[in-house]
Formats: structure tokens, C-alpha cells, sequence
């Protein structure tokens, strides 16, 4: 006995070869959905129509029995028809776990995503390919956060539609952006690929079977009239960004938290260490248009955004500082305010330097994300309270959730967690 697990598409028969048209006709019983078993309606066999995934399993076990009781000499043919590739997000993989290998054999079809992504013209072996097909936003949500070039999404009729999935990227605020297509009926007669801007998903009813491709722009920045951003709480997508990595700067919520504990002032000299993206430097500078802000970064890549952002958002008085803390430091103009962003494995050299160089009542702003960093600084301040005690510092730790939409529910995203040291030198008397 062999269960033969024929993949087939919206062209029905006229879509399988010759030799797998014959393993169906040969059938002595067909097991599938509705739309399956109606591609053949006047074939003979015994049918089983494929609801729930595991009472299926469990009629096809029941049919097999009765098969070997009723005609023991004669071999059943089982054949089970399924969508595109039977191993791919398919019934295949619970046929697997419930009979032994060499009792299936497999028929694939093309896939929805191998159709989708020929239709768009994309190459695809290096797409990040994701089923919502009752499952949760999660894989999709790092997958989007992360900046992936190419995402396809199996979709559902409930709660992951193409409708809910473009609220899902209006709500996460990301600093890349995205093709948004929908593929319908793939390989059918109405069969309709088409790329739609993100707000108009939202008013449109798409076929149940669709597949949504996701494809980044590169080099995209959005829009911007300074007269409507705000000063305080600037929106993480309207910043140049890494392209491999769009999430690497120091999120919005975060950063409003670190400009509270700069406690700044006009005028001030200020120090934005592992700057980035300059995100820290810009809200800075267009807070306070008469202090100085040195925003240095090591990498070549990271100084080039900061200057992108800079003139994107008009903050001249951002100095651009390209070079490695904390050997860079030695010449800046002595600040009264520093935010430590990244240290690139200096932490506690930086913090050295940093200790000598800041104006007497000065703040020292850490965000630190690792255990390692929070114990090496927390080292280093024990360290140096004993020899100089006027130094104060405090702890906060952060630790947040964006909402996001699921379909008509909404649930809570968690951002990294973060460890806040704030470290205040006491004026001298």
C-alpha cells in the first residue's frame, strides 16, 4: 500500500502530467477539499473530504482498515490532493508524522509562492518565506523589524488577510519600506497580481487564496516637511537607516527616556558616543539650536547616515565625528552633557575618559543592553565613587511593548529591554 499526495493547482487536471493524471484516475478512493474533489467530478472512487486536518488522517487510517478487511489480496489506491507542493506549509508534513516514509509518495506541484514571485519577476531563493495560515504575526513582525528584502506571506480569510497585514506594517513604525503586492487565484482563469500602495489595502476585499509579496526599496526615505515633525519624540521611520539593519538605533520611546536624564540645558557642549544613525544628536540639536553636538561613530557606513540625517532634518549644529572612542575623544571640546550609545568593547576606557573630560556637574547618560556592559559599568562606578565621591548615579530599566494590530484585535510588541545609567557629577564647591 502507497498514498500517492498529488499537488495540484487552480487548473485542475489539466495541470498534472500524464503519469500523475493516470496515479489519480487509478484511485480507488480521492481524499481532499471540496475544491479538490470537484476537478474531478465524475471519477469513481470513494471520497474523503479533507475539513480537519487530524480527522482526516483518522478516516484515511479507517478506510485502509476496512479496505484490508473487505479485500485483503487487493492493494488500496489512496490519493491525496493538495495545493501546490504537498511539503511546503502542506498536509504532507502530518502525513509523515502519522505513516512510515516509504508508504508516501509525493507529486509536487509549483507552489503559490513559486507562481507569486515569477509573476512579480523577483528572484526568490533568498526570500523569507512566511505562513500566517493560523498562526500568529510573530515570524512576520521580525522578519519586517529586521529589514528582510523579500518576504512571502501565506496568507488566511480570518485574521492574517493582506488588509490586516498592511496594518500591521502602518503600526510598527519601520525605517524601510516596502512593495506591497497581493497575488490571487495563482495559475487560475481569474488569476490577478497586483502591487498596491499600503493605505489602499486596506479598502479592498482580495480572493481567499492570495499570497502577499513584500519586497524592501532600497535607498528609501521618506518624505519629510520639518514643519510638522515634532521636537520631541521623533518617529523612528523618518531617520535614514541601515539598510541591514534598520532597527539599529536607539528607538523613540527609549530615546525621549535618555533626553529626560541628560537633563540638558541651552548652550551645552554635548557628547553622543556610538552615535549610529545620529538619532540622539538630531532630537538634540533641534531641542536646543545653540548647543554643539558631537555625534561620533567608528564605522564609515554609520558617519555617513549621521550626515544624511543631519542635513535631512537641518540640525547644522551636529558635528559629524568619524573616528574610534575613546582615542577621538582627546579632540573634542570638553562636554557638559554625554550619552553613550555603543562602545565597540571600550566601555570602561570610554568611561575612563569620559570622567576626566566632563565639566564639573555634568551628566553621563548610558543605554546599555547586555548584562555584561550594565555589570562592567556598574563595576566601574564602584570603582571610581571609592576614589572621587562625587560622582551620584541611578538606575533605570526599561523594558516596553509597542500595540499592534492582530486582524480586529490588538496585542503588545516588546522592544529589546534596556538598562538606563544616569551618572551625575557633583559640581565642585
Amino acid at each position: 500500500m502507497t498514498i500517492q499526495v498529488v499537488g495540484i493547482g487552480l487548473d485542475g487536471e489539466a495541470g498534472l502530467g500524464e503519469s500523475v493524471r493516470h496515479i489519480v484516475d487509478q484511485a480507488t478512493v480521492l481524499v481532499g477539499s471540496d475544491r479538490h474533489l470537484g476537478y474531478f467530478p465524475n471519477h469513481p472512487a470513494s471520497r474523503i473530504i479533507l475539513r480537519d486536518l487530524t480527522e482526516t488522517l483518522v478516516d484515511i487510517q479507517q478506510y485502509l482498515l476496512a479496505f484490508e478487511t473487505n479485500k485483503p489480496n487487493v492493494d488500496p489506491a489512496v490519493v491525496v490532493l493538495v495545493s501546490g507542493d504537498p511539503l511546503f506549509f502542506g498536509f504532507g508534513r502530518l502525513l509523515l508524522a502519522k505513516f512510515p516514509p516509504d508508504k508516501l509518495t509525493f507529486h509536487p506541484h509549483v507552489s503559490s509562492i513559486q507562481l507569486a514571485f515569477n509573476r512579480v519577476k523577483v528572484p526568490w531563493q533568498d526570500a523569507r518565506i512566511i505562513s500566517t495560515h493560523g498562526r500568529s504575526f510573530d515570524q512576520l513582525t521580525q522578519a519586517l523589524q529586521q529589514g528582510a528584502d523579500k518576504i512571502a506571506i501565506l496568507t488566511d480569510t480570518t485574521y492574517h488577510t493582506p488588509n490586516a497585514i498592511a496594518c500591521l506594517l502602518s503600526s510598527l513604525d519601520l525605517a524601510t519600506a516596502y512593495q506591497f503586492w497581493v497575488c490571487e487565484n495563482l495559475g487560475g482563469t481569474d488569476e490577478r497580481v497586483q502591487h498596491w500602495s499600503i493605505a489602499d489595502v486596506s479598502t479592498q476585499k482580495f480572493a481567499p487564496l492570495n499570497v502577499v509579496i513584500l519586497l524592501k526599496e532600497s535607498n528609501f526615505s521618506p518624505s519629510l516637511d520639518l514643519s510638522q515633525v515634532p521636537f520631541l519624540g521623533i518617529p523612528d521611520s523618518l531617520f535614514c537607516s541601515f539598510s541591514d539593519r534598520p532597527g539599529l538605533m536607539t528607538k523613540r520611546e527609549v530615546r525621549t527616556l535618555v533626553l529626560g536624564e541628560l537633563a540638558l540645558q541651552p548652550q551645552q557642549i554635548i557628547w553622543d558616543i556610538g552615535a549610529g544613525t545620529g538619532s540622539v544628536s538630531i532630537e538634540i540639536a533641534r531641542l536646543f539650536p545653540d548647543s554643539t553636538l558631537y555625534a561620533v561613530e567608528k564605522t564609515a557606513a554609520g558617519t555617513a547616515l549621521i550626515e544624511q540625517n543631519r542635513e535631512r532634518f537641518q540640525a547644522h549644529n551636529v558635528i559629524s565625528i568619524h573616528g574610534e572612542a575613546p582615542a577621538i575623544l582627546h579632540h573634542l571640546r570638553s562636554p557638559h552633557r554625554i550619552f553613550i550609545g555603543g562602545s565597540g568593547g571600550n566601555l570602561e576606557e570610554i568611561l575612563g575618559l569620559c570622567s576626566l573630560r566632563l565639566i564639573s556637574g555634568g551628566v553621563i547618560v548610558l543605554a546599555l543592553a547586555t548584562l555584561e556592559h550594565l555589570n562592567l559599568a556598574f563595576s566601574w562606578l564602584q570603582e571610581r565613587i571609592k576614589v572621587e565621591p562625587t560622582w551620584r548615579y541611578q538606575l533605570l530599566q526599561v523594558q516596553l511593548s509597542r500595540s499592534v494590530p492582530i486582524s480586529n484585535l490588538t496585542r503588545f510588541s516588546p522592544l529589546n529591554p534596556v538598562t538606563i545609567i544616569t551618572i551625575h557629577h557633583l559640581p565642585n564647591i
